[in-house]
């Protein structure tokens, strides 16, 4: 089985954690034809057939929501094999096992744990810890089709470090690099756990915004500007920043966007240094008229992926997305009824507090290994829903930053990524 065309397999420490692995592990490629097997899958499916089983049809056949499927096929004894299948660099490897004790054994939850930490050391500059440019490369085409495709606006901040040469050539290469980890965590500080933040080479970097229209970029880049000119830096004291901003136009190539935001940072510096230029164009608005109709038909779908097995946990997170529907009807009428727009959100919010903090009192009775890990993300997503009803209160809420929070930030990428990391407690 050839796997060259998997550049991670070829690391020694990979390819042996992949050959020596306890339970049964199948390697694919992009194309789902097996590569390559390790030793204890050579001893449970002797013989051909992890060769001859057509793994795409079945890979397609059960395509759920979840981001990790669990599935079974019948193999040429009609025994039933048990599958769990986990997507990287490119491959997707797959544990194989005629029990269904596999889906709760110990061992998945290290693999999974070490395919994430593989897959963020990758995709991380390893000075900072923000993402780095291949990342940015790999992600950014997916973003602006979504973007495109449910009209949400989405910004991007380039921004770099001014005099950052000085800095270089007066305090030493070890001290530049103190001040861009520490301007890394201002700004990580300062954004929501959407918004992700790319070294895009030396001091530059570069800042994706998802459902934010220029204005709103704009407004957290001289956010940004005067978090960084106010925090003291390790042996310089003080640095300040330069920003661009850029909304993407449909139709434009990804280049031309780049170009524009790049433009835009370039004035900003050319014009004195440590401030915001933004390039005033966008489909924003029109996206927001449409918005407000897509709105009245918008439904947040409640699947029964979403169980984690705790009866508790399950019934609030089904009571979430009941008050996030009603939020949604509400916001349809929020010129005509602003009051019953608020009260809509404050009593999800009050729901979504609640939940919190019975998830992580059941999580803290389990032991759960990454307790405190979910209790930030928990403490981010609540500082980011008091934002927004501020914004609410001052009626600047866009459209797009409520859908955004509701579908993205809470279910997508906190109920159906982070939670999941706990559903095995329960057995699911």
């Amino acid at each position: 089985m050839p796997t060259s065309s998997i550049p991670w397999f070829q690391e020694s420490h990979l390819k042996l954690l992949f050959l020596n692995f306890p339970l049964p592990l199948l390697l694919l490629d992009k194309a789902g034809v097996p590569i390559a097997q390790n030793l204890a899958c050579e001893r449970e499916f002797p013989g051909d057939e992890t060769e001859k089983t057509d793994w795409q049809a079945l890979l397609q056949a059960s395509a759920n929501p979840n981001p990790e499927p669990t599935f079974f096929y019948y193999d040429a004894s009609q025994e039933k094999v048990y599958v769990h299948s986990m997507s990287f660099g490119g491959s997707t490897i797959m544990v194989l096992e005629k029990s269904t004790q596999f889906q709760h054994d110990p061992e998945i939850r290290l693999l999974q744990q070490r395919i994430h930490e593989l897959e963020r050391s990758n995709a991380s500059d390893r000075l900072t810890g923000a993402w780095n440019r291949a990342h940015f490369e790999h992600i950014i085409h997916v973003e602006l089709s979504r973007s495109v495709r449910y009209h949400q606006p989405i910004s991007l901040i380039f921004f770099d470090i001014d005099h950052f040469k000085h800095v270089n050539d007066t305090y030493g290469h070890s001290v530049g690099d103190q001040v861009l980890r520490e301007l890394v965590k201002v700004i990580k500080n300062n954004i929501r756990t959407s918004d992700m933040l790319f070294r895009w080479g030396g001091e530059e970097f570069a800042l994706l915004t998802t459902s934010t229209h220029f204005h709103a970029a704009e407004k957290l880049a001289h956010i940004l500007r005067a978090k960084i000119a106010e925090h003291p830096m390790p042996a310089v004291e003080q640095i300040t920043i330069s920003l661009g901003v850029a909304e993407y136009l449909s139709g434009e190539d990804q280049q031309s966007w780049f170009e524009r935001a790049d433009q835009a940072l370039y004035q900003a510096k050319n014009s004195g240094r440590n401030r915001v230029v933004v390039d005033a164009r966008g489909n924003s608005s029109n996206w927001e008229a449409e918005a407000q109709d897509t709105l009245s038909i918008m439904r947040m779908q409640w699947h029964d992926s979403y169980l984690c097995g705790h009866a508790l946990i399950d019934q609030e997170h089904l009571e979430l997305f009941e008050l996030a529907n009603r939020l949604l009807d509400s916001s349809v009428h929020r010129a005509e009824n602003p009051v019953a727009f608020i009260q809509a959100m404050e009593i999800l919010l009050t729901h979504v507090a609640k939940h919190f903090a019975d998830e992580e009192a059941i999580l803290g009775a389990q032991q759960y290994a990454d307790l405190e890990v979910h209790i930030r993300a928990h403490k981010r997503l609540l500082e980011r829903a008091m934002q927004l009803k501020e914004a609410a209160l001052e009626g600047t809420l866009s459209t797009g930053e409520l859908v955004d929070f509701l579908a993205d930030e809470l279910v997508a990428r906190h109920m159906q990524n982070s939670d999941r990391q706990y559903y095995p407690l329960f057995n699911h």
